[in-house]
């Protein structure tokens, strides 16, 4: 056993079932492990680095801050890198307000605060929120509780009260659930460990239509599916269904830890001094991370190449789906893409690490693609040829 592992097996709490390889470098869109294997990787630290490893413009961006010598001063003070990721943000989201926390359980807890403060100050005791079944939304206590997959909960009882899980794409079960005690609805409007299933662009529309109507607000999760991952800057731009909040964290901060609750409207006001806070949220670094990530995505050009790019994997996906009939479905948007398969997926994870390429699971029979966004048409097909290697051996 590599000493790393052996190490790290007698220091670590075991809450993970890590593979038995040690990364310790990445160049591009692959990886390195400490016995100098390269590995395409189609995962990206589950879709957080979407520049890739070693981008010259994500590094500039954090040696500046490192140099200088602050990486952090709370926010009892104001910090040029946090106020212009912001604004950024703001700008690309044609939304409001920000709030930078460090990951996306954080963002989602700041988030389930803001929608209960809004609906106590309608009516005392509208504190209730609707989140969808095969939701995730997150692994601390409110966040687990909004996520509507009991296989995250059972462990941990009692959950936080006030919480009831609706089908996903389904408007009427949706619509009979809304009581005068609601105060929101959680969405993704593609579910990531639920499978990878994309909200209907019609479904959401009448969700935001319903939400108008009853003064409730609509909360958007695009911590997996934002930030470019779709082929728009967040996947709400998909259907053109605007949230009241979003919130954000895995890619905005390019690998650097970093999440975020954005609202706008009548939601934008709703924290005030003293409702929330987050010591290392906004912190120099991970937001100086966050502007670079978020200057990208504005240029357009990237935004382009996953248009590109994402049609192209899904083609080389539908043509193996026509080759292999254990190949269900493929299904997401852009470059978060899922193959339901008919059997466990586990063996085709493991032999396509040997053979040096790395996927993913959104559950125990869907691969799950969601590779840095700057991925190329010819890595693409290296991942097939591989994925398609075996598929066969483990298939035919």
């Amino acid at each position: 056993m590599d000493k790393t592992i052996e190490l790290g097996k007698s220091v670590f709490m075991e809450t993970y079932a890590q593979f038995p390889i040690v990364l310790a470098g990445g160049d591009g869109r692959y990886v390195f492990d400490t016995q100098g294997k390269r590995y395409l990787d189609l995962v990206a630290g589950i879709a957080v680095n979407i520049l890739g490893y070693g981008d010259k413009r994500l590094s500039s961006a954090l040696h500046k801050v490192i140099d200088n010598g602050l990486l952090h001063c709370s926010n009892l003070y104001w910090n040029s890198y946090a106020v212009t990721a912001a604004s950024r943000l703001a700008r690309l989201s044609s939304m409001e307000k920000v709030f930078f926390c460090n990951s996306g359980t954080e963002a989602n807890e700041g988030a389930i605060k803001l929608v209960r403060k809004y609906g106590s100050s309608l009516k005392e005791g509208r504190t209730d929120i609707i989140t969808m079944k095969q939701s995730f939304h997150g692994r601390t206590y409110a966040s687990m509780t909004a996520t509507g997959q009991t296989k995250y909960q059972k462990s941990f009882y009692p959950l936080v009260p006030g919480f009831s899980y609706a089908p996903f794409n389904d408007y009427d079960a949706l619509k009979n659930m809304v009581t005068d005690t609601t105060c929101a609805i959680f969405i993704e409007p593609v579910q990531g460990e639920g499978g990878v299933v994309p909200a209907d662009a019609s479904y959401l529309k009448k969700v935001r239509q319903l939400c108008d109507d009853r003064d409730i607000l609509l909360v958007f999760d695009e911590v997996q599916c934002g930030m470019g991952r779709t082929g728009k800057p967040f996947a709400w731009q998909k259907s053109g269904v605007k949230p009241d909040v979003m919130t954000l964290a895995k890619a905005l901060g390019g690998g650097v830890p970093i999440g975020a609750v954005v609202a706008t409207g009548k939601a934008a006001t709703v924290l005030q001094p003293g409702d929330h806070a987050a010591t290392f949220g906004g912190n120099l670094l991970a937001t100086a991370a966050a502007d670079c990530v978020l200057e990208v995505l504005e240029d357009g050009e990237l935004l382009e190449h996953v248009e590109k790019v994402g049609s192209y994997l899904r083609n080389s996906l539908e043509a193996l789906k026509e080759r292999f009939s254990q190949i269900v479905e493929v299904r997401g948007a852009g470059l978060m893409l899922g193959v339901q398969m008919s059997i466990p997926i586990r063996p085709i994870l493991d032999m396509c690490m040997k053979e040096g390429l790395i996927l993913a699971n959104a559950g125990p029979e869907i691969l799950r693609f969601v590779p840095p966004l700057t991925i190329t048409e010819s890595e693409i097909d290296e991942a097939i040829t591989i994925l398609t290697r075996v598929l066969e051996k483990i298939l035919d």
